[in-house]
């Protein structure tokens, strides 16, 4: 199998997949950074190539980590070319707004027997731009959800604040922690002005397989810890089919990856990027290293152990 690249307009979904050295009949529809091709996604591919396992990274277009209206119709396009090149068993991993992401896919597609959901929110998130409009790096969409089916939105939780506010107020929270950027107070002020409603929620009730959630306490994007224990009694109160396991730490920042792909993204200084972005990550580097070391571990043994 070689190396291929997909577009939207050609094919219905912007990806790259980047098959296993090995033969394998396991594959991962991988969301990491804002391209299918660029250094994130490529590093993440690496690392699951390494497990024995094929990958199709999906990004919402050529280069844009903005979500607004994303189709999810396209994961059955990547996964009935997944099908054709061999892979009986395909899972799906993102972080972040793909963890989102990640948790929305599996809870439609059946077919996704292995779900990774890294920081995520548990309710479907509004859409947003990262265009550069007004000199902002980020601002939300005008009334868009950031997923659609079926042509039509999915409901979803509103931001506390519009542009240009919103990207002001992004800014002062993180000045004041002491964050490169952090919004959970934006995040907790959305709720408060519009308290989620069921059909706003992820279903993730309707995911099959196994089912892994991974957040640190420290995340200052947002209460990623809360919105997991949200989905844990969601789970618990509702019939499912599928195992999960929450994997929680005090110490870890929004970006809890596993440490062996982080140094393999960032060969020299990959613990100094955390301490950068995040005040926490600069005051328990230990610990939050800590952290991606058991998830590498844990991870590991995950895939190792899935088919």
């Amino acid at each position: 199998m070689k190396r291929q690249v997909f577009r939207i307009e050609s094919d219905g979904y912007n990806g790259a997949w980047y098959p296993a050295s090995a033969e394998s009949k396991r594959g991962f529809i991988l969301m990491l950074g804002d391209s299918a091709e660029d250094r994130m996604a490529r590093t993440g591919a690496k690392w699951l190539n390494q497990q024995g396992i094929h990958v199709m990274a999906m990004s919402p277009d050529k280069r844009d980590y903005g979500h607004h209206n994303y189709p999810l119709e396209r994961f059955s396009k990547a996964i009935k070319f997944m099908k054709a090149q061999g892979c009986e068993m395909i899972g799906v991993v993102g972080a972040s707004t793909t963890g989102m992401m990640a948790l929305l896919a599996a809870s439609y597609y059946s077919e996704l027997s292995l779900t990774i959901a890294i920081s995520p929110p548990d309710f479907v998130m509004e859409g947003f731009y990262r265009d550069g409009k007004d000199g902002a790096t980020e601002r939300p969409g005008d009334n868009e959800s950031s997923v659609s089916w079926q042509n039509e939105p999915l409901p979803y939780l509103p931001y506390a604040y519009r542009h240009p506010e919103y990207w002001k107020k992004i800014q002062e929270e993180s000045k004041a922690g002491g964050d490169k950027v952090a919004s959970r107070n934006m995040f907790d002020e959305s709720e408060k002005k519009h308290p989620i409603r069921e059909e706003e929620r992820i279903k993730v009730e309707n995911i099959h397989g196994k089912l892994i959630f991974i957040g640190a306490e420290d995340d200052v994007l947002w209460d990623t810890c809360r919105y997991i224990r949200r989905m844990e009694d969601r789970l618990a109160r509702r019939p499912h089919d599928c195992t999960y396991e929450s994997w929680l730490y005090e110490y870890g920042t929004h970006f809890t990856f596993p440490e062996s792909m982080l140094k393999m993204m960032l060969p020299v200084g990959s613990g100094l990027l955390v301490s950068f972005m995040f005040k926490a990550g600069k005051e328990h580097p230990k610990e939050c290293r800590e952290t991606r070391i058991d998830i590498d571990r844990r991870l590991k043994k995950v895939l190792a152990d899935w088919g």
